[in-house]
């Protein structure tokens, strides 16, 4: 028999009405003569009553119901009686009294109770990812993630953009992170690259005329995991040709208004967002993608320190650094000794060597390194407008680490001392980015972005040298949410001669630039128009919006910290014949295929 409603959505208005439900089996309560069941779908519960009154056989069917038993029931709709209101649920005020009832599969005992807020491990619900799909809220975050795309899809599609595929298997090209390569069967010993981005190709597209392109383009980098990132990803993609970076922002405005509304509900006033330097937002918050829904922003003591009796804070000095502090309004009580040191053996993963602070009294500060700050007391209080019962909690060392230090104590301190408006939604704009950066490990300038950014116009001059190069600024923009980077942009390169003495600091040679991007530099000699564009985390954004803080709550079948997938157990070793076919050696491989159930 065909369905007639979801089960979550019957309620008050079908009273009186047959309905036909199908669904899984949440939970029954036998009272012998009664039998009430919990019916779920993919809309919530709804509660079926079967008795001998309502269907006698339906009533057999349900003494054999059994949790997660998947059924198909027909019935009345029917007022509850008053006690037995449930207020949190849509069906919480009728009831489902079943005339016919059929179970259509049985199930085992699931490793796990399938509700949410359950307390079993990660791996465990990954194991088992398609029960722990079925939970309401797995369902609610999947649901978010597809009215985003769906809220993009409708809206550059009003807008004139025009939705094409780029290839999964490319070439492999100096990106930045490693690549995940896809040998060749009919070409041994080469290799295609799944695309860490779809960016030379949307630039080729630009080239072509098609001034207005998207795609919900999957990205692929062989990376360390964390929670806000997975092998492999989603990116709402976008390139435009013949607008400014201004108008650009604009329209990105406009279109993250869309998904706010269409998936939240939610007024975004673009009107309203802010701008940041790029220096701005490191000076004010340690960090380019700034949480900006509460103060506490870096405050620079480095001239009042200088020359004082803390020896830490006057060496950091007269090495080129800097010292810098935070305020924690109203957490000097909640700290301990044993708290703050937790706190400074945390912050040594960014390089600090240690963890200074204070704590203010209505008589001052007070704290390890109070007496050495006799002399600035008056001033410290002045300049970071500390009150009595405050921590203060300080970085000295190379601006980079101080940076780091504080945009971690910022953010640690801020949940752990609720100062966060966890129901705000904070978006900023973070512009003029460096062009290049250097990377201390690898001892070499990288791109700050990638390597096809523009340079500001004023900063073309500097091109000329390397040297130079390496102080430009970028035409490049990073949006930012709640301290997440959810999406980041730049003016492309569209002149031959820039993109050579881009390639050219970057460590390039001709040779080796032609190798690597050849099919892009000789698109670009035959005319390329002005172009720009961005890239939003679809990921990070539904995992922002559902409220969670791990990636892997709104994709359906996730990788595990280690990258693996604990469901089909992949990674794993292949057969020996299909290295043979492929022309590769492992040390490793399985002894025999699995069967191919590939169908043409």
């Amino acid at each position: 028999m065909k369905r007639t409603n979801y089960a979550g959505l019957i309620d008050e208005n079908y009273l009186g009405q047959e309905v036909t439900l199908q669904g899984w089996v949440q939970k029954r309560r036998d009272l012998g003569a009664l039998i009430f069941v919990d019916l779920r779908d993919r809309e919530g519960l709804v509660q079926l009553t079967f008795s001998e009154e309502f269907g006698p056989e339906a009533l057999k069917v349900a003494d054999q119901l059994r949790t997660e038993f998947v059924v198909e029931v027909t019935g009345t709709v029917a007022a509850r009686g008053a006690g037995a209101v449930n207020e949190h649920l849509k069906s919480g005020k009728i009831e489902v009294q079943i005339h016919t009832a059929e179970i259509l599969a049985s199930a085992k005992t699931t490793p796990f109770y399938i509700e949410d807020d359950i307390n079993v491990s990660d791996e465990l619900r990954l194991k088992y990812r398609y029960l722990d799909l079925r939970r309401p809220e797995m369902q609610k975050n999947l649901r978010i993630r597809s009215k985003v795309t769906a809220a993009t899809h409708e809206f550059l599609d009003e807008n004139g953009f025009i939705d094409i595929e780029t290839p999964y298997l490319a070439k492999s090209t100096p990106e930045g992170a490693r690549d995940y390569l896809v040998p060749s069967r009919v070409n041994p010993g080469a290799f295609y690259a799944l695309p860490q981005s779809p960016q030379l190709f949307k630039q080729l597209l630009m080239g072509a005329g098609f001034d207005r392109y998207y795609q919900v383009a999957r990205a692929f980098r062989d990376e360390d995991l964390r929670g806000d990132r997975q092998p492999e990803f989603t990116q709402l993609d976008l390139e435009t040709s013949f607008m400014t970076q201004a108008e650009i922002i604009e329209l990105v405005n406009e279109w993250v208004a869309a998904i706010m509304k269409k998936t939240v509900d939610f007024d975004l006033e673009t009107a309203k967002i802010p701008t940041l330097e790029w220096a701005e937002s490191m000076e004010r918050f340690g960090t380019d993608k700034p949480d900006m829904r509460f103060g506490m922003e870096l405050i620079d003591l480095s001239e009042l320190m200088a020359d004082s009796e803390f020896g830490v804070f006057d060496n950091a000095i007269k090495n080129g650094g800097q010292v810098k502090a935070i305020v924690v309004p109203g957490a000097a009580e909640h700290y301990s000794r044993k708290d703050i040191d937790k706190l400074a053996q945390y912050i040594e993963r960014f390089g600090a060597k240690g963890l200074a602070w204070l704590k203010i009294t209505d008589e001052g500060i007070t704290g390890p390194i109070a007496k050495f700050l006799t002399n600035q007391a008056d001033e410290l209080l002045t300049k970071t407008e500390a009150k009595a019962g405050d921590l203060v909690l300080f970085a000295a060392d190379q601006s980079s680490v101080v940076a780091a230090t504080l945009d971690a104590l910022r953010r640690m301190t801020a949940k752990e001392e609720g100062l966060i408006d966890e129901s705000r939604w904070n978006f900023a704009w973070i512009v003029n980015w460096p062009l290049f950066e250097y990377q201390p490990d690898e001892d070499r300038w990288i791109s700050a972005h990638h390597p096809f950014t523009m340079p500001n116009e004023e900063d073309l001059p500097l091109m000329e040298t390397t040297e130079g190069a390496h102080k430009a600024h970028a035409q490049s923009y990073d949006l930012v949410l709640n301290g997440y980077e959810l999406g980041s942009g730049s003016i492309r390169i569209h002149r031959m001669d820039i993109q050579q003495k881009m390639l050219s600091a970057l460590g390039f040679t001709p040779e080796s630039a032609k190798d690597a991007f050849g099919f892009l530099l000789e698109g670009m000699e035959y005319g390329f128009p002005p172009m720009g564009g961005i890239a939003l985390g679809l990921d990070r954004l539904a995992m922002l919006l559902a409220g969670t803080d791990n990636i892997r709550e709104v994709i359906a079948f996730p990788k595990n910290s280690k990258g693996s997938e604990p469901m089909t157990d992949a990674p794993l070793p292949v057969a020996k014949t299909q290295l043979d076919e492929l022309g590769l050696v492992a040390p490793i491989y399985a002894e025999t295929a699995a069967p191919n159930m590939t169908e043409e």
